[in-house]
């Protein structure tokens, strides 16, 4: 099963297709298509590809809502002061239906590794 390492609001995650995934907030409407440009890594049985990110590589998938995240909280407190604080926010989400993962790039070539010379 092929399944891809995409980047997205500075984290990454590992979809497959059929993935139903919550990113941060995209600016999209519901039912529309995300594509995600920033694949760093494919796999496919033995096939493997990475690179950062892998040109022409791209993974679509379809909004399916527009959400927020569980509350957390953040309470502050100094011992014997009368001191005590709490601060909570919820994170706006995007959550996504991962369609397709495409690889219509060509690999990059790998680096070639300096050898050092004292070492041989």
């Amino acid at each position: 099963m092929a399944f891809a390492i995409i980047k997205t609001g500075g984290r990454q995650h590992r979809v497959a297709e059929g993935d139903i995934i919550d990113v941060d907030l995209l600016d999209l409407e519901t039912g529309k298509e995300a594509v995600f440009g920033e694949v760093i890594m494919h796999a496919d049985g033995d096939k493997l590809t990475h690179g950062s990110p892998i040109s022409g590589a791209t993974v679509k998938g379809k909004v399916i809502e527009q959400r927020k995240d569980k509350k957390v909280i953040a309470f502050k407190y100094r011992r014997r002061k009368g001191y005590h604080r709490t601060v909570g926010h919820r994170r706006k989400l995007t959550r996504v239906k991962i369609t397709s993962i495409s690889l219509d790039g060509e690999k990059k070539p790998a680096k070639a590794r300096k050898t050092d010379k004292a070492a041989e």
